[in-house]
């Protein structure tokens, strides 16, 4: 396995870029962000790309194609479904909360914050009475992960859009999620964009680097990890057992680089979410999906 990081640490040091002296805006940013993956996997699609490392990798994509024939995660999406109803959540959404996920996370010049789906879903709850934590629904998984793959499921094949408006707050927002993507932390020293882009398609600790462009296409998402941690945990397995919101990857990145993962909602997770979402702007929806 160290053999391996050193390989990685090598790749992203000699691939790092440099972010450039003078002002970007969330714009020339994107235009920048997808040019260097169209230039590093010449031939695939932008599109493709919502579909992880299976874009990049043929044999692995015909295993994940064989598990979407019975997805692993279609009970959880049913249970979703109905925990949906159960706390009537439609009403604190517009359209009815279907097919709205597109456009999360988004920047609320109200509050002057950026509110994700999943913040959006336990404020709804709270807003309704619900004792969150006598019924047990916390931020990254379980419950309200079902919750958030259910609204998902209703929006595939929407295009992301998420917007950052010309507003101080906003850009402060989106900066930040910016610094944090491509600033080094953990015993490790590695950024978001070691792995997700100079070193995206390389192999570490048995897994493949998946680029970073189209990675909040398919969340929450279903992990094979997950499923199995959670199952032995509690000696069987549940229909929420492998779900996963973005923001509890995050925690699990900063884990595997040796670095304190930080509170899921918290405002550097967010502010992350808002850039990186922002970077797969165009790309469609396909979650909940399968992940390794």
């Amino acid at each position: 396995m160290k053999k391996l990081l050193i390989a990685v640490t090598a790749v992203a040091t000699l691939g790092a870029v440099t972010l450039p002296a003078v002002a970007s805006t969330p714009q020339s940013d994107l235009k920048e962000f997808r040019n260097y993956f169209f230039k590093k996997f010449p031939g695939v699609k932008l599109q493709d790309y919502g579909n992880g490392i299976y874009a990049i990798d043929a044999a692995r994509r015909f295993e994940w194609e064989a598990m979407e024939e019975f997805p692993p995660y279609e009970d959880g999406v049913e249970k979703g479904k109905q925990l949906f109803e159960k706390y009537k959540l439609a009403s604190c959404f517009q359209n009815g909360g279907i097919g709205i996920k597109q456009n999360y996370p988004y920047f609320d010049k109200k509050s002057g914050k950026v509110r994700t789906l999943e913040l959006d879903i336990m404020t709804c709850l709270k807003k309704k009475g619900v004792d969150v934590k006598k019924e047990k629904i916390k931020y990254k998984k379980g419950k309200l992960a079902a919750m958030a793959a259910y609204m998902a499921y209703t929006s595939r094949g929407k295009k992301q859009n998420v917007v950052v408006p010309n507003d101080a707050k906003a850009l402060a927002i989106y900066d930040r999620g910016k610094h944090t993507f491509y600033a080094k932390r953990g015993q490790l020293n590695f950024a978001c964009a070691d792995c997700h882009m100079y070193s995206a398609g390389l192999m570490a600790r048995g897994n493949l680097l998946s680029p970073a462009l189209g990675q909040t296409s398919h969340f929450p998402v279903w992990r094979r990890k997950w499923a199995k941690k959670t199952a032995a945990k509690k000696g069987k397995s549940g229909p929420f057992d492998g779900f996963g919101t973005i923001q509890r990857r995050y925690g699990g990145c900063n884990k595997q680089v040796r670095a304190k993962p930080l509170k899921a909602q918290g405002d550097e997770y967010t502010a992350l979410e808002y850039f990186h979402t922002y970077m797969s702007n165009g790309i469609k929806l396909n979650g909940p999906a399968v992940r390794q």
